[in-house]
């Protein structure tokens, strides 16, 4: 405002503090002269309300200013401004309370060097002229109340601010009603919840002399005289949120439609959702809101004129903000003082028009991507102005899940399926319904074990009302098979949706969009039990079938692309599946957005194969960068950003700084705990990490006493064959090994082969990487030819199972040929790394880590059998690229140089 007035170019410059009655203009003014009452020869307070009284300001002007001597017959207004235009000094005129710039342009000064502050609620001033006086920001107002009403408690002080929309005018008057009563902030607080009319009529502001109830009335009454249209549309709005309406969306139906039009289509919505009773007695009972609504929609503008003129009106008396985009806001005050001058009955006729109006443009789909945007809009008034138990509520809830908001969405559910179960009863289709989505989000919000038996409830339910093979039917145990897998059931989950395949096929047919998606989860379930190739030769022939069907982009599709790309790297192609990743991100990208929750898990699986595919620190930088958006999209303890941290401290690890993933571990340990308790699956893998990373960072005793203390844990939490306890004796094996207990390592691989080959099969990839250690550990003993031995035992059947290319097979062989050089036949070992390496090349690349090794090994049996100059050489071009790829300081680019200065010394 003061740089407004010191730049003004015209003389007197005038700048008008407009806004809301009570929003602190007059006070702002004075404070204006008090603080610069230095820098003016004059100031001066004229009241500008009525024309009249504002008269009579100039005439005591003019008498003070000695101009009425001698000349009483002049208007005092002419006598003032000519005064005014003759002074060389500066002055400053507030004229307060302006009703508009019409009726006030007459006693503006013309000419002379001064300034004029105006205070209007009217918004109808120059655009050059005019400042408009928000509210007060939280912190000040919060600071405002605790300082009026003697208190400190500046929580509940934020909470008397926002329930007051930091209006300095109510702050003020609630601080002194605090202070006349004794009032705490939440015993005012809960006043303020159920009496609120009467609460702000109570309370004297210093200084001013009208309430919060009174000093908006002569605008109400301004309105309902000059205006009816203009104070229907306020009352209307004043049922949504205070946040900005969309107004024009809003009443654009009403251009299109009669009233009875928008009737009848919110009552085949409501219908269609399942919301209307059948017996005649209720129907009428549910149509009244209806038919309240039909009377008042009546009063509403319904033409751009007639709007345009309403809302003109309305910003007159600044009881709205300034449209922009057709949107406007309203004060919460306004809008709870406008609803409290009606009767209840009227009050809810309003509240009922403004949901039939809400309900009229919601989007029809409201998981289509597209129509995000307008449902994201107007959320904040579907959950003011809705019924739990409305179909727009339902459709809001829908949104939020599809859009990746599982926990709003989780919320919405539990309100709608108890509205529900209180009106129609808990069995009733539309209860089920929301039973059944609310038993969805909470699965996807991470608690699968309530999801799982929210189904497992719901089963006999459905199939006692519909049917064993209605479809609604068939969704529940298509659901219940999924979190049953979820839950770490994974043969029983396959078993589930094998047996329901054919159930779909026959009742639905076999191209239908619910049959595909149990032959996507049938494939899933059968990669997630061992049979990678199999998995990922199920979506190779699906998803021709989901584009024929559904579309090339539909989220089905999508799905279903991205689970071929798992399957295909788990099957041994680390970089196809990266390579399928990156070319489905920009696609998700674009349909989802990039906070999307599917997004991020794409990006944190294209993060997990490109480490897979040979470069640990790229995945550790995406994940690293992944990470900040997960925490604000999801929250710091959300599981798939718990899933995030652990990733990262795994291939910061990978990366070559196994301390920092260790200590990675460490802090996320203590997290999990205490999101997901000690004995969740997640801590434990957690807990199996800081293990792992532990021997790696060079404590192979403490890794294996954690390993250790781990074990029995997960042997009664998980059972002692789940696949993660197996896993655990497979690691407390080794770090057992790395301590120098060969015989003890050799012997519990031994035990655990027998297991792993009951459980799993003799052929499953982790009976066969039990095996590969046995061998290891064999060799470790001092038999290296039987490690040979049963390696090259181990090879065929990997090359059979897992294919000749996959990095378990290439892996067996490298250790097939480090064996039999140490039995003795560096020749043998040297031929068998020179026909690996161009495979390895092929497969993973040149800069793979295991490539790297093979070229390392070649170099070291080149040299130990006999050609200590060529040794060198394969040293000499291997180490710049370990040091480009690694890092200088890596361990396995030491051990190169070291080789090399070894073998340079004997060529």
């Amino acid at each position: 405002m003061r740089e407004r007035l010191v730049a003004g170019v015209t003389e007197p410059c005038v700048v008008v503090i407009y806004g809301l009655g009570g929003v602190g203009k007059t006070s702002l003014a004075l404070e204006y002269a008090h603080r610069h009452q230095q820098e003016y020869q004059l100031v001066w307070q004229l009241p500008a309300a009525d024309p009249a009284v504002l008269s009579g300001a100039f005439a005591r002007l003019a008498a003070l200013l000695g101009l009425r001597e001698g000349a009483a017959v002049a208007d005092p207004v002419d006598q003032v401004h000519a005064a005014l235009a003759a002074r060389t000094d500066p002055w400053l005129l507030i004229f307060d309370n302006a009703p508009e710039g019409g009726a006030l342009r007459p006693f503006l000064p013309p000419a002379g060097p001064g300034h004029v502050l105006v205070t209007s609620r009217s918004g109808n001033w120059p655009r050059e002229q005019s400042l408009e006086l928000p509210v007060l920001e939280p912190g000040p107002a919060a600071a405002l109340v605790q300082a009026r009403s003697g208190q400190e408690d500046a929580e509940a002080a934020a909470a008397v601010v926002a329930e007051l929309g930091a209006l300095p005018l109510a702050l003020e008057q609630a601080a002194a009603y605090m202070a006349e009563t004794g009032l705490t902030l939440p015993e005012y607080l809960d006043l303020l919840d159920h009496q609120r009319a009467a609460l702000l009529a109570q309370g004297q502001a210093w200084g001013y002399p009208e309430r919060v109830t009174t000093t908006w009335q002569l605008a109400f009454q301004n309105l309902a005289r000059t205006s009816s249209r203009a104070i229907a549309l306020l009352r209307a709005l004043s049922c949504y949120s205070d946040d900005a309406i969309p107004y024009h969306l809003l009443l654009s139906q009403l251009e299109r439609c009669t009233p009875r039009e928008l009737f009848g289509a919110d009552l085949r919505r409501q219908r269609a959702y399942g919301r209307l009773q059948s017996a005649r007695v209720r129907l009428f009972r549910d149509f009244r809101p209806w038919l309240s609504a039909l009377a008042v929609l009546q009063e509403l503008p319904r033409d751009p004129l007639t709007l345009n003129a309403a809302i003109s009106a309305l910003r007159v008396h600044s009881l709205i903000g300034l449209p922009m985009d057709g949107m406007v806001s309203v004060h919460r005050l306004v809008q709870a003082v406008t609803l409290d001058r009606l009767a209840p009955h009227e009050r809810q006729r309003w509240h009922d028009a403004a949901a039939v109006l809400l309900e009229s443009v919601l989007p029809d789909d409201p998981t289509h991507a597209g129509d995000w945007p307008r449902y994201a809009q107007l959320l904040p008034h579907i959950l003011t102005v809705l019924s739990p138990t409305s179909a727009g509520m339902d459709k809001a809830a829908q949104y939020l899940g599809a859009s990746g908001d599982y926990r709003t969405a989780r919320r919405l559910y539990r309100k709608i399926r108890d509205a529900l179960s209180a009106r129609f009863g808990a069995d009733h289709p539309s209860t089920l319904t929301a039973r059944q989505a609310l038993a969805r989000w909470t699965g996807e919000l991470g608690d699968a074990g309530s999801a799982r038996r929210q189904y497992a409830a719901l089963l006999p339910v459905r199939e006692r009302q519909l049917g064993a093979e209605h479809p609604d039917t068939l969704t529940v145990r298509h659901e219940l098979a999924r979190w049953t897998g979820e839950l770490g059931d994974a043969a029983s989950a396959r078993d589930q949706y094998a047996a329901l395949l054919p159930v779909r096929e026959r009742v639905q047919g076999a191209d239908h969009p619910n049959t595909l998606t149990i032959r996507h989860e049938l494939a899933r379930w059968t990669g997630e039990l061992g049979d990678a190739a199999a998995a990922r030769d199920q979506y190779a022939a699906l998803i021709p079938i989901w584009e024929r069907v559904q579309g090339i982009d539909h989220p089905d599709t999508l799905t279903a692309r991205a689970n071929l790309a798992q399957w295909t790297g788990e099957a041994g192609n680390a970089a196809a599946a990266r390579d399928r990743y990156a070319a489905l991100l920009p696609i998700r990208e674009h349909l989802l957005g990039p906070d999307h929750p599917v997004t991020l898990t794409l990006r944190a699986n294209l993060a997990q194969w490109t480490g897979e595919a040979g470069d640990p620190a790229a995945a550790r930088d995406q994940y690293a960068a992944l990470l900040p958006v997960s925490e604000r999209v999801l929250g710091p303890e959300h599981p798939g950003t718990l899933t995030t941290r652990h990733s990262l401290a795994q291939w910061t690890g990978q990366a070559g700084d196994p301390v920092a993933a260790r200590d990675q571990y460490a802090a996320l340990l203590p997290v999990r705990r205490r999101v997901s308790g000690p004995e969740h699956p997640g801590t434990l893998t957690t807990q199996a990490n800081l293990a792992q990373w532990t021997g790696r960072a060079g404590d192979p005793a403490a890794a294996r006493d954690q390993y250790a203390a781990l074990l029995p844990v997960q042997e009664r939490v998980q059972g002692p064959e789940h696949p993660s306890t197996l896993t655990n004796r497979h690691e407390l094996a080794r770090w057992t090994g790395e301590l120098g207990e060969a015989v003890s390592a050799h012997q519990q691989y031994a035990a655990l082969v027998a297991v792993r080959e009951r459980i799993s099969g003799p052929d499953h990839p982790d009976t066969l990487t039990i095996r590969h250690e046995l061998a290891r550990w064999t060799g470790a003993l001092g038999d290296a030819a039987a490690a040979r031995d049963q390696y090259a035992e181990l090879v065929p059947i990997r090359e059979r199972v897992q294919g000749i290319d996959h990095p378990d097979t290439l892996t067996a062989r490298a250790n097939l040929a480090q064996w039999t050089g140490q039995a003795g036949d560096p020749a043998a070992a040297r031929d068998q790394c020179a026909a690996l390496l161009p495979v390895r090349e092929r497969v993973l690349g040149p800069d793979h880590p295991s490539t790297l090794i093979t070229r390392h090994e070649l170099a070291l049996w080149t040299g130990q059998s006999g050609d200590a100059a060529s040794a060198r050489d394969q040293y000499a071009a291997l180490l710049p690229i370990k040091e480009r790829v690694l890092g200088p300081d890596h361990p396995a680019t030491r051990s190169t140089r070291e080789q090399l200065v070894y073998w340079a010394e004997r060529a």
